[in-house]
C-alpha cells in the first residue's frame, strides 16, 4: 500500500498511567480514515521497560509488548486498518536497549550473569578493557562506598545482589559471603555514577540505555526477527529508524534492513541534517523523518525584519550574539570532555592501540576537532570533506594540537574502530551540546531552537524554501515531512505563536522590559528565554489551570537544568531553582498575567494564520506528511513528556463532524486531496508561483503537478497595516476551486479575494 501520509500515535500500556493500546487505536480507525490519512504510524511497540511512557527503552526486541496488546492485538489492528484502506508504519530502535532494570532485559541479565561466556556478550558494545579485572563497569550507585551495603537476597528465580530497588544477578557458584564479597566475584562492577566511567556504549549519556552491535550479523538477525515477521506477514508497509547515526555502520545497517524489508517497504530514518548537509543519496531509504522540512516550513513565517530588535533585547542581558559559533564550539568541547568523558577515553585508548603512540594533548585534540564539525557524523559519502576541513580549522586555531591530530589521523587510517568511535562520539556531542544545552540558552527567538534547527539563521527566505522544496521533490519525494514529533522542543502551534514575535519585536521588547520591572526574574537571560515559552502556551481566555501551572513548572525545571547556566541535572542548585519557580508563580498569579492575556489576544489572529499556513505547507509540499497525534486541532505542547499527553479523540470526532474548525478543515482537505490525487503529490514535481504587487512578499505559493495550487499568507501583522492593495496571483489555465472554502477562481486572482475567508488557499483544478 503506497504511503501518502501518516498519523503518529504514542502507544502506552496501563502501567504508564495513561494507556493507549492497539485496541484503542483500532477503535479510532474510522476517525483516521475520515480524516484522510493513509497510514497509522506507531511509536515503538516492542517490549519496553515496565510502565514505559514512550517505548524507546526496549528490553526485549524479540516480542511485541504485551502491555499494549501483544502480537495478537497488533495483528488485529493491522487487519482492521487494512480493511479500512489504511496501513501501518512502526518506529523501531536498533541503536540501544533498556537496561535500567536488568532483570527485564533477558540478554543483558545473561551477560551480567555469565560475562564473556554469555551467548549475548557480543550483542552489546561493552568496554571490557576499562576495568583492570575485565569486569563490566555499571555506574548505578550513589557512590563507590555503597557496595558495602549490598546484600544477597533470595527470590523465586534465585539469589540476587540487592541494594534498595537495584537487583543484579549472581554468577553461578559465587553466592556465598557478604554482599560486598559476592560483588567482587561477579562479571560486573557496580560503581558510583559520578565517576564519569561507563563500561558500555550508551545512548548519548544515558546509562540506562546500552548500545547494540548491529554491525554483527547475528545481532542484527536476532534483534530484527520480529520486524522480519511483520513484513513477511504483510502487517506493516514501512518502518521508521530511530537514531541510525549512533550505529557503527549506518549505511551497512540500512543495506541489511532494505534486504530484510524488501524493495517496496517505506523506510525513513531519524537523521538530523545540518543547515548545509545533504542526505547521502546512496542510502537505501525514502529519506529522513523531516526535521529539515520542519525548519524550512516554519522558517518562512519568521519575519527577518525582527532580527535586529530581538538580538538587541538579549544583548541587553549581557549576551554577545555574534559569539554564538564560538559558544557552540565551547559547549561541544565541554560535552566531549565532561559529559562524554568515558567515551572520549575509550576513543583515545583505541587510537593509542592502533598507533602504538600516545600524546598528552590527544583528548584535547579530539574535543577541539569535534567542535569544528557541524554534523552528527561525517563518514557519509557526501561528507568526505568535512573531517579534513575540520582538521585544518582546528590546527589553524590551535597549532599546538597539530601533533596529536596527526596521531589521530594515523589511527583513523590504521584501524576502523577509531573512526567508528570518533563518529559515534561526534553525534552524541552534537546532541548534548546543541539540542540539550544551547537550545535552552539561546533566547533570541526560541521557536527557532528546534531539533534540526540552527537558531543563528533567523528564518528561511522564500527563495531558499522553494529551492529546497524543489530539491526534495526531485531527490527525496517520499521522505517524511513533519511539524511536530515526540522530540520537538515545542509543538507546531506554540512555535507559530512565538514566531509572530519576529513581526512585533519592538512591542515584545517593551512588554518584557516592563514585566521584568514588575516581576523581575532571578536571572535576566533565563527570564528572556522563559517569557517567550510562557507566551507560547498562555491560554487565550487568561485562566491558568492547575494542569497548565504544573506543566509550566515541569518545563521550567527541565529548561534551566538543560541550559546548565545556574543549575544542572547532576547538581541541582536548590536556591536558584526555588527562586525561578517562585518567580513563575508570581507571573502566573500577578499583574503581568493580565498583560500576557491581552498580548495573546492581540496577536492570536496572526498566530493562527501562521499555524494554518505552515500546516497546509507541511501537508502539501514535497514529501510524505506526518500528523503528530492531536495536531489536527490547536495544540499547546512543550517538550517531552508534555508533548506525549493523551489526546481527546472524542472531542476531535465531534469537531471533524462539525467541519467548522479552521485547522481541522485544512488537515482533512489536504489529506483527502492527497488520497484523491496521489500522483500529483508523489510524482507531480514542484513549481513556485510568484505573486505580483506591493504585498507580494506576504504570499508563498507553489504548484503541485498541474492540478493543485497552494497559497499561504505570512507576516500578517505588517500586512494589516498596509493591506493587500493590488497584489495578485496568476493561476495556470483552467478553472480552480478552493476546496477549503468552495470559492471558484480563474486567471489572475486578487489576494484579498483569494484569502477572503482564510489566510490559506488550497486550489484544485476542476475542469480537467
Amino acid at each position: 500500500m503506497n504511503v501518502l501520509s501518516t498519523y503518529r500515535l504514542q502507544m502506552r500500556g496501563p502501567a504508564s498511567g495513561e494507556a493507549f493500546t492497539f485496541a484503542d487505536a483500532e477503535n479510532l480507525i474510522d476517525y483516521f480514515a475520515d480524516l484522510g490519512v493513509s497510514h497509522l504510524y506507531l511509536s515503538p511497540i516492542l517490549t519496553a521497560g515496565e510502565g514505559s511512557s514512550h517505548g524507546y527503552d526496549v528490553t526485549d526486541p524479540t516480542t511485541v509488548s504485551a502491555e499494549i496488546g501483544g502480537p495478537e492485538g497488533f495483528e488485529r489492528l493491522a487487519k482492521a486498518a487494512q480493511a479500512a484502506g489504511l496501513g501501518l508504519i512502526v518506529d523501531i530502535v536498533p541503536n540501544h536497549v533498556g537496561v535500567d532494570v536488568p532483570r527485564q532485559n533477558p540478554w543483558w541479565w545473561d551477560v551480567l550473569t555469565h560475562g564473556r561466556d554469555s551467548s549475548y556478550s557480543s550483542y552489546f558494545d561493552i568496554d571490557w578493557d576499562v576495568d583492570a579485572d575485565g569486569r563490566i563497569l555499571l555506574p548505578v550507585l550513589g557512590s563507590d562506598d555503597d557496595v558495602a551495603d549490598l546484600i544477597v537476597d533470595g527470590g523465586v528465580d534465585g539469589d540476587v545482589l540487592r541494594l534498595g530497588d537495584l537487583q543484579y544477578p549472581i554468577r553461578p557458584g559465587t553466592g556465598a559471603g557478604t554482599g560486598a564479597e559476592v560483588h567482587d566475584r561477579q562479571h560486573y562492577r557496580l560503581v558510583g555514577w559520578r565517576n564519569g566511567t561507563c563500561g558500555y556504549r550508551r545512548f548519548f549519556s544515558i546509562t540506562s540505555l546500552a548500545g547494540l552491535r548491529q554491525e554483527v550479523r547475528a545481532v542484527f538477525e536476532a534483534s530484527h526477527a520480529e520486524v522480519r515477521r511483520w513484513f513477511s506477514e504483510n502487517l506493516v508497509d514501512g518502518i521508521r529508524i530511530d537514531h541510525p547515526d549512533g550505529l557503527s555502520d549506518p549505511a551497512g545497517y540500512l543495506a541489511w534492513l532494505r534486504e530484510l524489508a524488501g524493495p517496496d517497504a517505506w523506510i525513513v530514518i531519524e537523521k538530523i541534517l545540518a543547515f548545509d548537509e545533504p542526505l547521502d543519496p546512496t542510502l537505501p531509504v525514502a529519506g529522513t523523518t523531516g526535521y529539515d522540512a520542519l525548519r524550512e516550513t516554519g522558517g518562512i513565517f519568521v519575519d527577518p525584519t525582527g532580527a535586529e530588535s530581538l538580538t538587541g533585547l538579549i544583548e541587553s542581558a549581557g549576551v554577545d550574539y555574534s559569539a554564538s559559533p564560538a559558544i557552540a564550539r565551547g559547549l561541544k568541547v565541554q560535552a566531549v570532555t565532561q559529559t562524554l568523558a568515558s567515551e572520549l577515553r575509550r576513543l583515545c585508548r583505541a587510537a593509542v592501540t592502533a598507533t602504538g603512540r600516545d600524546h598528552e594533548l590527544l583528548p584535547d585534540a579530539v574535543a577541539a576537532l569535534l567542535s569544528h564539525i557541524g554534523v552528527y557524523r561525517s563518514d557519509y559519502l557526501t561528507l568526505s570533506s568535512v573531517l579534513p576541513v575540520a582538521i585544518a580549522e582546528t590546527t589553524a586555531a590551535q597549532p599546538e594540537l597539530a601533533d596529536p591530530l596527526a596521531l589521530l589521523t594515523t589511527a583513523l587510517n590504521t584501524h576502523p574502530e577509531v573512526g567508528v568511535r570518533l563518529q559515534q562520539l561526534c553525534g552524541a556531542a552534537t546532541a548534548k551540546s546543541m539540542e540539550d544545552c544551547l537550545f535552552y540558552r539561546d533566547a533570541r527567538l526560541v521557536s527557532l531552537n528546534e531539533v534540526g534547527g540552527e537558531p543563528e539563521h533567523f528564518g528561511v527566505s522564500a527563495a531558499e524554501f522553494h529551492r529546497r522544496a524543489a530539491d526534495r521533490a526531485a531527490l527525496w519525494p517520499h521522505a517524511m515531512t513533519t511539524l511536530t514529533t515526540h522530540d520537538t522542543k515545542r509543538g507546531e502551534d506554540v512555535r507559530a505563536r512565538i514566531g509572530v514575535l519576529s513581526q512585533v519585536p519592538s512591542l515584545w521588547a517593551e512588554l518584557v522590559k516592563g514585566w521584568e520591572r514588575i516581576t523581575p526574574s532571578p536571572d535576566l537571560l533565563t527570564g528572556l528565554f522563559l517569557w517567550q515559552n510562557i507566551f507560547g502556551v498562555w491560554p487565550t481566555e487568561g485562566t491558568v489551570s492547575t494542569e497548565l501551572r504544573e506543566r509550566l513548572h515541569g518545563y521550567t525545571e527541565k529548561a534551566i537544568r538543560e541550559a546548565g547556566l545556574h543549575t544542572t541535572w547532576n547538581d541541582p542548585a536548590a536556591d536558584f531553582e526555588a527562586a525561578v519557580h517562585t518567580w513563575l508563580d508570581a507571573v502566573l498569579d500577578g499583574p503581568v498575567a493580565a498583560e500576557l492575556t491581552a498580548t495573546v489576544a492581540r496577536l492570536a489572529e496572526h498566530a493562527h494564520a501562521d499555524a494554518l499556513g505552515q500546516k497546509l505547507i507541511a501537508l502539501t509540499a514535497p514529501g510524505i506528511p506526518d500528523v503528530y497525534q492531536g495536531t489536527e486541532l490547536w495544540e499547546d505542547s512543550l517538550v517531552d513528556p508534555d508533548n506525549r499527553r493523551p489526546v481527546d479523540y472524542a472531542a476531535r470526532r465531534e469537531v471533524l463532524a462539525a467541519g467548522s474548525h479552521p485547522k481541522m478543515r485544512v488537515v482533512r482537505a489536504a489529506l483527502q486531496l492527497r488520497r484523491r490525487r496521489p500522483d500529483t503529490f508523489v510524482a507531480g514535481g514542484y513549481r513556485p508561483v510568484l505573486a505580483e504587487g506591493d504585498a507580494s512578499e506576504h504570499i508563498v505559493a507553489f504548484l503541485r503537478g498541474r492540478d493543485v495550487l497552494v497559497a499561504v499568507s505570512r507576516w500578517s501583522v505588517r500586512l494589516a497595516d498596509s493591506g493587500w492593495g493590488d497584489t495578485t496571483v496568476t493561476l495556470p489555465e483552467g478553472s480552480w476551486t478552493d476546496i477549503l472554502t468552495g470559492a471558484g477562481h480563474a486567471n489572475r486572482v486578487r489576494a484579498d479575494e483569494l484569502f477572503g475567508e482564510l489566510p490559506v488557499a488550497l486550489l484544485e483544478r476542476t475542469d480537467a
